[in-house]
């Protein structure tokens, strides 16, 4: 329950200067628990979640997985309490994630994301000209879908 709660303020926070409230507010803190809590048992077995704490608080998480393409691990999900932004979090949570995705990994960022888009970057993503569109809370979203570039790995971990 507490990774939902999370999602929920993560995505609010990250996404309110660029889609309206519609697309953020869709579901409760507790709907998004009980999907996460779903999808975890039916994922456990290929997918692995790195859960960050700060004493008994939930403070971030990563959530990784095969890709549609054969060999290829996604990064599916990366998610910072908005009072942790700036404070590590994120940058520890993205060295596990690469420690366990592989060289031939991707993920996908909304296009109007740049702070996240920034991060990704430094981190040694790139993004590999495929984009997609999707809904997010009944809102047309557009997705662009960035790459692991070998030898990144060291600056997202320095």
């Amino acid at each position: 329950m507490a990774v939902g709660a999370l999602h929920y303020r993560s995505r609010a926070a990250a996404y309110a200067h660029f889609l309206p409230p519609e697309a953020l507010n869709f579901g409760t803190p507790r709907a998004l628990g009980e999907w996460w809590s779903e999808r975890w048992t039916w994922e456990r077995e290929n997918h692995r979640m790195t859960v960050a704490v700060d004493g008994d608080r939930v403070v971030g998480f990563t959530y990784l997985g095969p890709d549609e393409e054969p060999g290829v691990m996604q990064l599916g999900a990366i998610h910072v309490d908005p009072e942790y932004i700036g404070a590590g979090v994120g940058r520890l949570l993205m060295r596990d994630a690469l420690e366990h995705l592989g060289e031939h990994a991707v993920l996908w960022v909304l296009e109007q994301n740049d702070r996240a888009r920034r991060f990704y970057e430094r981190g040694g993503w790139i993004f590999d000209g495929t984009a997609r569109d999707e809904t997010m809370g009944g809102v047309l979203t557009h997705q662009l879908r960035y790459a692991y570039r070998p030898g990144g790995r060291e600056r997202a971990t320095e």
